[in-house]
């Protein structure tokens, strides 16, 4: 087991330093596309500042917190950005005109094969924003950290990158029945945007839906709840159970449908 941890381990970096090396001989449109993904989560906030520019809360909740919601929401979702966007292609292209046929010659995990095969840059912009905001609302006073919360707060980012991962690679699994499935994961990634406010301003059906269909509301809101104490540290704890049950049904998903994939040929 620890044998092929290591031989993957420097697979992932081979395979990256390759990615890399593609990469850089255009610095400037990478440093353009970190800088407009940077402005796009900036926006965010603004919109923000806007709205309690009229409104001095939003059921019982004032900026700083909806502001540290918002940060918390986005170290999850950058990890996850960073790590396994292409998936996406997945979903999108690779199924549907015979590309994923590589990923079966190769005696690698398909998996590993599929996200190590690059990085997503722009996602530096989502952790950055996202660590920005903490700590800000963490100085302030906003969010109070004890150690034991700091630890709670590592489980719950990674918990929350995984319930995004599982919930991206499921859709993106159909894509072996319905050749491609992109728009269906389209539709779920984006509910994800209702997770970083409030779920009790929403209508009771779509908080019902991201709290126990698509469990965005675990990705941010109610662990973020738990941080500026007003919530229980169960909420973690059953982060870290519906990351692990969605996870295990995502991938579960994603290898029975490779032992039905026929290339695009057939």
């Amino acid at each position: 087991m620890l044998h092929t941890l290591k031989r993957y381990w420097r697979l992932y970096r081979v395979l990256i330093a390759q990615f890399f090396k593609v990469v850089l001989q255009s610095k400037v449109d990478f440093l353009m596309g970190l800088l407009g993904f940077f402005l796009t989560q900036a926006t965010g906030i603004i919109f923000l500042y806007l709205i309690f520019q009229q409104i001095p809360t939003l059921q019982g909740w004032t900026l700083d917190q909806l502001i540290f919601i918002y940060g918390f929401a986005q170290i999850p979702r950058g990890i996850d950005h960073l790590l396994t966007d292409n998936i996406w292609l997945v979903a999108w292209r690779t199924v549907i005109n015979g590309e994923f046929d590589r990923y079966m010659l190769r005696p690698m995990n398909v998996f590993f094969q599929v996200i190590a095969e690059k990085l997503q840059p722009d996602a530096l912009g989502e952790l950055l924003i996202g660590t920005i905001l903490v700590v800000i609302s963490t100085i302030k006073g906003v969010a109070t950290f004890s150690p034991m919360n700091v630890l709670l707060f590592v489980i719950s980012v990674f918990a929350g990158a995984l319930i995004y991962t599982s919930i991206k690679l499921f859709f993106a699994a159909l894509a072996f029945w319905l050749k491609q499935s992109g728009p269906f994961l389209q539709v779920a990634y984006e509910m994800a945007e209702f997770a970083k406010y409030p779920t009790e301003i929403y209508h009771r059906a779509i908080q019902f839906i991201i709290t126990w269909v698509i469990p965005f509301a675990f990705v941010a809101y109610l662990p973020a709840s738990f941080f500026l104490g007003k919530g229980d540290a169960w909420v973690v704890g059953a982060e870290v159970i519906i990351a692990v049950v969605f996870w295990c049904i995502a991938y579960g998903t994603f290898n029975y449908g490779l032992k039905g994939y026929e290339s695009a040929g057939n």
